[in-house]
């Protein structure tokens, strides 16, 4: 049964009175077996306990938390208690040794931007303090408090702050795909509205269980994984999601033996799991329990979509459990989503109307280039979206793409010290009639029959000769080119240059598709007929043209260059999504580490012939 909460403290605290002996979360280890538990009750004494030695510890209410915690429940412990205090949460994976390039100027960022007062962490990452503060020096600066250490006996000493609706409950760092990571503020207020939203799409009931693997420092993992759960009352298992990735079927025997309904991920996590869970392993397997199958953060496939139901329908999965959604940090989480009585709503749009900014169906009786749409289903209640000219801020005509405005209960007080753009993006009104303030959520889309289609990210879209482009649109064109293009791995953005737009992709080479010899330390330029070719594999050569030959085929639109690049190399977020624009600085910085580039021949200077970068794969 459902409350009406003023606070995440409260929301807990009524599930330790009523259930609090009912296991509220599982964490599997990743050979699939429970490695730690917490009951309702047991989790809000360890949250009672971790407040009261943060307030000891002369923590105050509205300072900022650093939560740097492995995959676990000790983070879901430190959570709850940072809120417990009346504390700003900031939470973030720490940085592994050999990932130190990649993952220390984000954390340092964030650190500086949210001035944390203290650091909670695991004794394992405490005995790395030194080495991180060594690179973030302000680290050093402030306490770290081992959680697991501490006593539960505090929680008698904790006392309940005076937390409400408009607090703020965490910081929720933007991925940073286009820009450097700003803190989102998210109160108490927008979390329950969301959560309600979320639980009402959901139709969550007394048999609901979650499975997550998925990253809790983000948005869907954190909302979706762990406080949903809490919100309506059922178990939760989660793992990790390293857990995943390198085994697929890890998630899906999870869902299996937990008979678990609810339960998702971006449509990468699909994909990988049609393409790698074989047969034999399928046959030890049972979805259909699974009535919430949702698919957000990144583009939604149609063709992972059907791959996906193709794949595990004989194991029991329902097409109509798939659940696309749309949301975003700045909205707190969903915006739209599918419904429980929904099947997803799949459009086949006409090319050339897209590339001029409408959104129309195409023809059954004429020929023309198509792209298959899948919708993010309705907004949710209390919801309103509008689609805006971004340069006139004057609503669209129907089927016209525009950016994607909205106004709701979910939408967060701003970024985190950020006054400037808070005001540009949170407060927009429109021009016909002053009415406002929207939230300018940066995504180009348009309404359809009550549907919302997405169709990509106002900064990355593509103008050539006048006509717009979507670079995910073209990015899957060329992933299915050939096995050794990765998927999710490609980025297509534009080079401006005094005659026009360049139009670029990068894209990661999977070395297990192209067995390419190790060549000249100090090598020439190869011309293209020249490049090695082996049995069973493509010529770098032949890779280019496929490449080119169908992006000029299917959308009409001829690439300058193609730059192949080592694998897991590409610029992507924390959170996976392709970073285009600092491919594009990358690249023209040369940064990217590229095996080969290929550059149109009537380019300047001259540069006919693939240039090799790399020796090896």
């Amino acid at each position: 049964m459902i409350q009406h909460f003023r606070s995440l403290v409260d929301m807990l605290r009524y599930r330790a009175l009523n259930q609090g002996d009912c296991r509220a979360y599982t964490f599997l280890a990743d050979d699939d077996r429970e490695s730690a538990t917490l009951t309702y009750g047991q989790l809000d004494c360890h949250a009672r306990a971790i407040a009261a030695n943060l307030s000891d510890r002369g923590a105050q209410p509205g300072d900022r938390l650093l939560l740097l915690y492995p995959p676990g429940l000790d983070f879901v412990r430190a959570f709850f208690g940072a809120l417990y205090a009346g504390m700003i949460a900031v939470s973030i994976y720490p940085p592994h040794r050999s990932q130190l390039a990649r993952a220390m100027p984000r954390l340092t960022a964030i650190l500086a931007n949210a001035d944390a007062r203290a650091v909670v962490c695991t004794a394992e990452v405490a005995a790395l303090s030194g080495w991180m503060a060594a690179h973030a020096p302000a680290l050093g600066d402030i306490p770290w408090i081992v959680t697991e250490r501490l006593e539960d006996d505090a929680a008698v000493m904790w006392k309940e702050p005076d937390v409400g609706p408009s607090t703020l409950a965490f910081l929720q760092y933007t991925s940073g795909s286009i820009a450097t990571p700003r803190g989102v503020m998210v109160t108490h207020g927008n979390l329950l509205h969301n959560l309600a939203a979320i639980n009402e799409v959901e139709e969550n009931d007394a048999e609901s269980v979650s499975v997550s693997w998925l990253p809790v420092i983000h948005d869907m993992g954190l909302i979706e994984g762990v406080l949903e759960p809490a919100y309506a009352g059922y178990p939760a298992y989660l793992m990790s999601p390293a857990a995943f990735l390198q085994r697929p079927i890890r998630w899906l025997r999870a869902i299996t033996k937990y008979r678990a309904t609810n339960s998702g991920g971006p449509n990468f996590a699909y994909d990988l799991c049609a393409r790698r869970v074989c047969e034999e392993q399928r046959g030890t397997l049972d979805l259909s329990s699974w009535r919430v199958a949702y698919n957000g953060a990144e583009p939604i496939r149609s063709g992972t979509l059907t791959a996906f139901f193709n794949t595990f329908c004989g194991c029991g999965f329902r097409w109509k459990s798939f659940y696309p959604v749309y949301g975003l940090a700045e909205s707190t989480l969903v915006v739209s989503s599918g419904r429980r009585s929904y099947q997803p709503v799949i459009l086949d749009a006409d090319a050339s109307a897209l590339s001029r900014g409408r959104l129309e169906e195409a023809s059954q009786n004429e020929p023309c280039r198509r792209v298959s749409l899948v919708s993010s289903g309705p907004p949710t209640s209390s919801t309103k979206v509008l689609i805006v000219n971004p340069e006139t801020c004057r609503r669209c005509a129907p089927k016209e793409i525009g950016e994607i405005w909205l106004s709701s209960p979910s939408v967060t007080k701003g970024y985190w010290r950020c006054k400037q753009e808070t005001s540009q993006i949170f407060d927009a009104r429109l021009a016909d009639d002053g009415s406002g303030p929207y939230l300018r959520t940066g995504d180009l889309g348009a309404l359809m029959d009550g549907e919302l289609f997405v169709t990509g990210r106002l900064k990355d879209l593509l103008i050539v000769r006048g006509f717009k482009y979507y670079p995910q649109d073209l990015e899957l064109t060329i992933e299915q080119q050939h096995p050794a293009i990765r998927p999710g791995c490609a980025a297509v953005f534009a080079l401006e240059a005094h005659d026009g737009d360049q139009v670029v992709v990068a894209a990661e080479l999977d070395p297990r598709h192209l067995n390419i010899n190790r060549l000249n330390p100090n090598p020439p330029e190869f011309p293209a007929s020249s490049l090695p070719v082996h049995q069973n594999s493509p010529a770098i050569s032949d890779l280019i043209d496929a490449i080119r030959r169908a992006v000029v085929e299917i959308h009409g639109v001829q690439l300058h260059t193609v730059a192949l690049l080592k694998l897991g190399t590409l610029p992507k977020t924390s959170s996976g999504k392709i970073r285009r624009r600092a491919c594009a600085q990358a690249l023209s910085g040369g940064q990217l580490a590229e095996i080969v580039r290929w550059v149109q021949p009537d380019a300047r200077p001259t540069d006919s012939a693939p240039r090799l970068l790399r020796t090896e794969i």
